[in-house]
């Protein structure tokens, strides 16, 4: 079992930057992946890495977030630039063990972090 704690979450304007932390009780035997959610709509996934290690991304957010990790911290990050009032959402960590495939079925990841708060406005 893992436990997932997020960080990093505020309110900026359009066009600003945020980076989201999480992180992890263990790391190695676990595939981890981004997942938002805004009122009245389901859960969308935002990152993660394909079975190859490259890092997918949702369209919606295609080239203005990273996902990227620290290995020897137990960390994953999500740096998101160009931020639109359309992202303003809960932002969550989720993980499911074993290897990586690119998932952006919420099912399918039993653990999750308790999510940050991420509000883009003027």
């Amino acid at each position: 079992q893992v436990h997932l704690v997020e960080s990093g979450g505020g309110s900026v304007q359009p066009g600003g930057s945020l980076r989201l932390s999480c992180a992890a009780s263990t790391y190695s035997t676990y595939c981890f992946t981004w997942f938002r959610q805004s009122p009245g709509k389901e859960r969308e996934g935002v990152a993660t890495w394909d079975e190859w290690g490259a890092a997918t991304y949702a369209g919606s957010v295609r080239g203005r977030f990273t996902i990227s990790r620290e290995n020897g911290k137990k960390r994953l990050y999500l740096q998101m630039n160009n931020l639109k009032p359309e992202d303003t959402a809960m932002y969550y960590c989720v993980a499911v063990s074993g290897g990586c495939s690119v998932s952006w079925r919420p099912l399918d990841f039993p653990y999750w972090g308790q999510g940050t708060q991420v509000t883009v406005s003027t």
